[in-house]
């Protein structure tokens, strides 16, 4: 399925094209993610740098060390709080019911906001996640975070949830490009209403000079990443390409204004080779088993 991005047919949120949850709240299409940006000032500026871009979409987690920085920088952007949607993950070490309620407490703390807009389960810890996911539940009514969801669940782990719990994650994030297009993932997840939020969509630039991205960046006129970014787009996923360089933030924002054809998405498709960049939730670390 090819997603037509005319804009008369999304809703926006401060300018920029989003995505209603099933919850109906709307997350932002493109945001910038924050994995392996150093705290502090590196941070802090490629957040400026994104909201000054027109980002309203700002993904951290606990794991990052970054929380701080992410909220400070929201907060002196000069773009109203409520205008900036903001993402944070519970870390596979504070999983389990009390420990999550507390762990998020103190992410609002270091973020220093009101609520989150996104709380996501970083990892689907064996013998843990589903206390987590009560404690999601818990914290959500209590209005700490307006959406719940995941970070990559397999269907098995999402079928799990459902049966237990009858709520299904807002959003699960995951690592996905075309050179890990993992579709079945991605109907199931249509099927069930859950937005898939793609992680690592550049590949850490491992593929950006494959021949055939190049050929068809140079045929669409647009850059490797923002094919990429496109690509994830039009399939219906949300995306958060890290950066911390302004001009490839800006790049890997400008990527509105054109269309990729339903034949070129499926060149795109095709050149899936199952390459996994970071966590593989199906050989999970001895650490974190799932």
């Amino acid at each position: 399925m090819v997603i037509n991005l005319e804009p008369a047919l999304w809703g926006f949120m401060t300018e920029q094209l989003s995505l209603k949850m099933n919850d109906n709240f709307h997350i932002p299409v493109v945001g910038l993610g924050t994995w392996k940006s150093e705290p502090g000032e590196t941070t802090y500026q490629a957040v400026i740098d994104s909201i000054e871009a027109g980002y309203r979409h700002i993904d951290t987690a606990r794991a990052y060390g970054n929380e701080e920085s992410v909220g400070s920088a929201v907060r002196d952007s000069g773009v109203n709080r409520g205008d900036v949607f903001v993402t944070t993950k519970l870390r596979w070490e504070d999983e389990g019911f009390e420990s999550a309620i507390e762990a998020c407490e103190k992410s609002l703390a270091r973020l220093a906001c009101d609520y989150i807009d996104l709380y996501l389960i970083h990892w689907p810890l064996k013998d843990k996640r589903n206390d987590s996911w009560q404690a999601f539940i818990e914290l959500q009514k209590k209005g700490l975070c307006r959406s719940i969801g995941v970070s990559n669940f397999t269907i098995d782990h999402l079928a799990e949830l459902e049966d237990k719990f009858g709520i299904l994650p807002a959003v699960n994030q995951v690592e996905f490009h075309p050179y890990h297009y993992q579709k079945e993932l991605l109907d199931y997840c249509n099927s069930k209403n859950i937005i898939v939020e793609a992680y690592s969509p550049l590949v850490h630039a491992n593929r950006m000079d494959e021949a055939r991205l190049v050929s068809i960046s140079e045929e669409i006129g647009k850059t490797p990443a923002q094919v990429l970014i496109r690509w994830a787009m039009q399939r219906g996923m949300v995306v958060i390409p890290k950066s911390v360089n302004k001009n490839r933030i800006i790049e890997n924002f400008s990527v509105f204004d054109f269309n990729i054809s339903d034949s070129v998405m499926t060149k795109l498709d095709e050149l899936d080779e199952s390459f996994v960049t970071c966590w593989d939730p199906h050989n999970p670390p001895p650490y974190a088993p799932v």
